[in-house]
């Protein structure tokens, strides 16, 4: 998923990917906490993309 993908979203959308995205990193926080993650690499892509959607909010609400 890459900026202008996510730009292109509304807000509505963005609230669910980022809902989709925390629980994700949740579950794979849990995986690895248990041992059972295969590709640990998995958790920093997702705390990326969740950085990216918070950015794309943060500058539709100033923009209005």
């Amino acid at each position: 998923m890459k900026a202008k993908e996510v730009r292109e979203m509304s807000v509505t959308e963005l609230e669910t990917k980022l809902s989709d995205l925390k629980k994700e990193l949740f579950n794979l926080r849990f995986q690895h906490a248990t041992n059972q993650l295969d590709n640990p690499v998995r958790i920093a892509f997702v705390k990326k993309h969740i950085d990216r959607v918070k950015t794309i909010l943060r500058e539709k609400e100033i923009n209005g």
